[in-house]
């Protein structure tokens, strides 16, 4: 069984472990486990729970085997990608930049001269995301004077 996932362990499967993870969550509710309780096991939502279980109703398990991949192929073998990881650790000076900071118009003219593959700078911030140099850009934290307002109106409305 594969351990479900958490916000704190997140683990991108493969295809053949999605569909592994999919076909196990089938036999728990053909054998009579909850939606919400297979969504909890095996780290899903219980959306895809339910969907999961309306497709086994009407398709039957057959539907949760895995499909022809949908969507353009990369451009970039794995090894390409792991050049660019290495690329970007080397830093833009190392490739003829003048400046010791990355923006995605730089790494997208690194990546055209060394493998003469061109990207638009938004999907090289995409890629980035993906490989893992980028993190998110927002993230919500309320600052200390937006938390005080909310405590001052929750106290003023009490009584």
């Amino acid at each position: 069984m594969l351990a479900p996932l958490n916000s704190l362990n997140r683990k991108e499967l493969t295809r053949e472990e999605m569909e592994t993870r999919r076909l196990a969550a089938a036999k728990d509710l053909l054998n009579g486990a909850s939606q919400s309780h297979v969504a909890r096991r095996y780290g899903v939502s219980r959306t895809t729970a339910s969907r999961w279980h309306r497709s086994i109703v009407i398709k039957g398990v057959e539907s949760l085997h895995k499909r022809r991949a949908t969507g353009r192929p990369s451009r970039l073998t794995a090894d390409q990608a792991d050049a660019i990881r290495q690329m970007y650790f080397d830093g833009p000076m190392a490739h003829g930049f003048s400046t010791s900071r990355w923006t995605t118009g730089k790494l997208a003219v690194a990546i055209e001269q060394r493998f003469g593959i061109r990207y638009d700078q938004d999907h090289v911030g995409r890629l980035m995301h993906k490989l893992g140099l980028r993190e998110r850009r927002f993230v919500y934290a309320p600052t200390a004077a937006a938390v005080n307002r909310q405590t001052a109106i929750a106290s003023a409305a009490t009584p």
